[in-house]
């Protein structure tokens, strides 16, 4: 039940982060550098973070 809503947050942090990565893109003029780069960031972060989780719950039984 831990990770119910986990589908939910990677659907905010992906979306956040290309409606983050087109304002940045927009204000230093630059082709969808940021909006590509961000997202890519925020995939690698959420899957790190969640190897990590899962790998300690595996340790510990």
């Amino acid at each position: 039940m831990k990770y119910a809503s986990l589908g939910t947050q990677l659907l905010a942090a992906i979306g956040l982060s290309v409606f983050g990565g087109l304002k940045i893109d927009k204000w230093l003029h630059t082709l969808p550098l940021f909006a590509c780069l961000l997202p890519l960031l925020v995939l690698s972060g959420i899957f790190y973070k969640l190897f990590r989780e899962t790998s300690k719950k595996n340790n510990d039984k």
